[in-house]
């Protein structure tokens, strides 16, 4: 199976599906004597660990990740960095009664007709369970980065519901359970997603990711753009359905003096006025924030009937049962972090490789 692998010179592989044994990553071109331990990879798997409300899926997972090589003496040695988390929850006899059934909305028809393999057992690769493994290798990337540069995201929509940017306050996010800057909509959000699992449905979420303290310079013309790797970034995680950088689709609407980053020198540097750019201009950072959003999908395994059809050429009607986040975007947050976190770790390596 290609496409399992992603990155050039920091480059990560996952493997490994929803409801077998283990999964993980081999992580690769990460320099050597980089100090690197457990602990500086389980605080970000715990953020992204399923069961820690009960707004998403109820599976119970710890996590606990292994480093199995690539790591001597508590330093990065430049071998490959292979990961592993087991799966401890796994129950499969929950998908036994959709297992020639293609669930509309998720991957299950396609899986199907290009591999003739339904592995049905909770969604196998094509589960959110496989972004436990990026999180994990973006927590690599984060100790190449370092700490002068901090990748950290927010939920800022949940179905109809958006924050109101003016009450944006990153100290929020680690005060409720959904990553949420403006902490007066989290009553609001809680009585929706009540109100969705009830009624066995589910919904979607807009994420933002920030990253601050990145250097101008990082980035490659023409088909490496950094933002055309954050963008593919974003949209290879699961049910990601569109990405924005700065101001995305809305600067269609904008003219070109609003739309432009005015400069001025301040200090002896250059600064700007505004980041419709998000950090990017001819895909090169420019030394602002950089900020991406994503666009994540209603979960498409739901309690209500849905009609569909089986791998036997019959129209059905499917209703999936099992433990299920009612918002999947809720979790995709520390996985926007880690797919920032990895595109910059590449771009960086690069830069230096290229520039010094």
């Amino acid at each position: 199976m290609a496409g399992n692998g992603f990155g050039t010179i920091f480059r990560f592989t996952t493997w490994g599906e929803s409801h077998g044994p283990a999964i993980g990553c081999v992580v690769e071109g990460a320099p050597p004597r980089i100090p690197l331990s457990e602990a500086d990879i389980q605080p970000w798997l715990d953020k992204r660990r399923p069961g820690s409300s009960r707004f998403t899926t109820q599976r119970k997972e710890s996590d606990r990740v292994q480093i199995l090589s690539g790591v001597f003496e508590g330093q990065t040695t430049g071998a490959p960095i292979s990961l592993l988390i087991a799966n401890e929850d796994a129950r499969s006899k929950d998908y036994d009664a959709i297992k020639d059934q293609f669930r509309p909305g998720h991957a299950d028809y396609t899986y199907w007709a290009k591999y003739g393999i339904r592995d049905y057992r909770g969604g196998g690769r094509a589960s959110a369970r496989e972004t436990a493994a990026r999180v994990a290798a973006g927590a690599v990337a984060r100790k190449i980065l370092g700490d002068a540069i901090v990748v950290r995201g927010a939920l800022i929509q949940i179905g109809p519901h958006a924050i109101d940017r003016k009450r944006w306050d990153w100290t929020a996010i680690d005060a409720n359970p959904f990553f949420c800057p403006d902490a007066q909509i989290v009553t609001k959000w809680e009585s929706f997603l009540d109100e969705t699992r009830k009624a066995g449905s589910s919904t979607g979420a807009i994420i933002e990711v920030h990253a601050s303290g990145v250097p101008a310079g990082l980035g490659e013309p023409i088909y490496d753009k950094l933002d055309a790797d954050l963008a593919k970034a974003m949209m290879s995680i699961n049910a990601v359905k569109g990405v924005e950088i700065g101001a995305g689709m809305a600067a269609a609407a904008l003219s070109g003096e609003q739309n432009a980053d005015e400069m001025r020198m301040k200090g002896g540097k250059v600064t700007f006025l505004a980041n419709n750019a998000g950090g990017i201009l001819g895909g090169i950072s420019t030394g602002q924030d950089i900020v991406a959003r994503f666009a994540v999908k209603p979960t498409s395994s739901i309690l209500k009937p849905l009609r569909s059809v089986d791998r036997f050429g019959k129209d059905i009607e499917v209703s999936t049962k099992g433990r299920h986040d009612p918002c999947v975007g809720i979790r995709a947050v520390p996985v926007g972090e880690a797919m920032m976190a990895v595109v910059l770790a590449d771009h960086l390596l690069r830069h230096r490789a290229q520039c010094g």
